[in-house]
């Protein structure tokens, strides 16, 4: 009956999600729902000292990082820079090509350590101008986007820096470099079966003779003006936040160490305020690369910009906030679920698959899916069963590098079900729906989960690491 009531709680979720109902009004009725039939006493405590805490650190901690990745994607709206890089684009590989070019894009944001929404944010506005020139329904915008964002470079590259990479370095005492050869051909399978599906969708809506499509909301601004920005100083705003990024992330730790603390100026007796520099210095390096790249398109563009900043710079913060709190209402929905005597039947019941690699995968991927969150349930997964893993790993002869990537590629599998942040964040970013673009995403979320089958097919059939 646990099992059956986290189950009826997920399914509920993701029902009103693709329905198009607010994930920031069902995630909690989802939850404390689920909590209610296992204990009616609980829901308040839960809703408070649980749902809302996480909620409300999510929106402590990555607010400012939506916040400005939506101006940042306006402002190179505003300025035409992107529509100067989308012509170039079109010029050097032509209008049909537009898919590859935006999962190129969003791969070299992605695995140059900028955030999975700050990515969205900054490439809708060039994927919308390409898509509309190209005469490629807006519908596969989504889709595109997720194949460049969220797989191959979010977690099967080696040396990739998002989340999902580092996770396992900690339960493994691997680095983020582990299993390169493995992880390399997982992440051609996804790009080269990814690009095989997309490039079909848009060839059967070429012949079915459906275009861009009209009405559409949250389009981006028309720029007006006839001369555009050479595409190297378009392209630079994005140069910078990847570069700034690295920088940061390597000089903030060294500038402030361990943590930094002071005393707030109040009246009477206060305690300092300490802030853990390793908690934070990734959340604060994109920040400052944002600030810089946002600072970059003003150098450049900033009398155009300054125009139409006022009303643009409304929409922009509108979505960041949105964006927000349906993800933070997720990560709430997901630890809430987490801490519920079902989802223990759920792990102990995948602990009993006897192969470790499909083990760990399959274990791994639904506790992903069931959270919503990628990072969240491998970080659960591990930190439950990483010592099975381990001593599977060593009586199989398995290197634990193996055992890293396949965590941190099947982390991100299924968990892009309709309830999962990312998903939504990326639809409402583009102005769509579950209903008109979400088959695409799931398509290939499948093609993500069976790329960590392929890879542990080749280790068992080859050796190679």
């Amino acid at each position: 009956m646990d099992f059956l009531i986290v189950l009826a709680s997920l399914a509920f979720l993701m029902f009103v999600a693709y329905r198009g109902y607010s994930v920031i009004l069902f995630a909690p009725v989802a939850a404390l729902g689920a909590v209610f039939f296992i204990d009616p006493s609980l829901v308040a405590p839960m809703f408070t000292g649980l749902f809302m805490d996480k909620m409300v650190g999510f929106v402590k901690n990555f607010f400012p990082v939506f916040l400005l990745g939506a101006v940042f994607g306006k402002v190179i709206e505003l300025s035409g820079f992107s529509k100067a890089i989308v012509a170039s684009v079109i010029r050097l590989i032509g209008r049909e090509r537009a898919m590859l070019s935006i999962v190129i894009v969003c791969a070299l944001l992605t695995y140059g350590g900028v955030s999975l929404f700050v990515v969205v944010f900054a490439v809708y506005p060039f994927a919308a101008e390409m898509f509309r020139q190209g005469g490629i329904p807006k519908r596969l915008i989504p889709g595109t986007i997720a194949l460049g964002a969220f797989t191959f470079t979010m977690d099967s590259l080696p040396g990739t820096p998002q989340i999902q990479n580092i996770i396992p370095t900690t339960f493994f005492k691997t680095d983020i470099y582990a299993a390169p050869t493995l992880g390399v051909i997982g992440a051609l399978f996804i790009f080269v079966v990814g690009m095989l599906y997309l490039e079909s969708a848009r060839r059967r809506a070429a012949a079915a003779g459906e275009g861009y499509g009209e009405g559409h909301i949250n389009e981006p601004e028309a720029f007006e003006h006839e001369k555009l920005a050479h595409p190297l100083i378009a392209i630079l705003p994005l140069v910078m936040v990847g570069v700034m990024n690295k920088v940061f992330t390597n000089a903030i730790p060294a500038f402030y160490g361990e943590k930094v603390s002071f005393i707030p100026a109040v009246i009477g007796k206060v305690a300092p305020v300490v802030q853990q520099t390793k908690a934070v210095a990734a959340i604060w390096a994109v920040e400052g690369a944002l600030l810089i790249g946002i600072a970059t398109v003003f150098v450049f563009a900033g009398r155009t910009v300054i125009s139409k900043f006022a009303e643009g710079s409304k929409g922009a913060v509108a979505g960041a906030l949105l964006a927000t709190m349906n993800t933070a209402s997720e990560y709430g929905f997901g630890a809430v679920i987490a801490a519920l005597p079902g989802f223990l039947v759920v792990a102990n019941a995948l602990g009993s698959i006897p192969n470790p690699l499909i083990n760990e995968a399959i274990t791994v991927t639904a506790l992903a899916g069931i959270t919503g969150s990628a990072s969240g349930g491998m970080g659960i997964a591990l930190a439950a069963m990483a010592d099975t893993f381990i001593a599977n790993a060593q009586a199989a002869g398995i290197p634990l590098e193996v055992f890293h990537r396949v965590a941190s590629m099947a982390s991100g599998g299924m968990d892009t079900l309709p309830h999962n942040g990312a998903v939504i964040t990326l639809l409402a970013v583009t102005g769509l729906t579950h209903r008109q673009s979400y088959k695409d995403i799931f398509a290939i979320t499948c093609i993500k989960t069976l790329a960590v089958f392929v890879v542990i097919g080749v280790f068992y059939a080859s050796g190679i690491v």
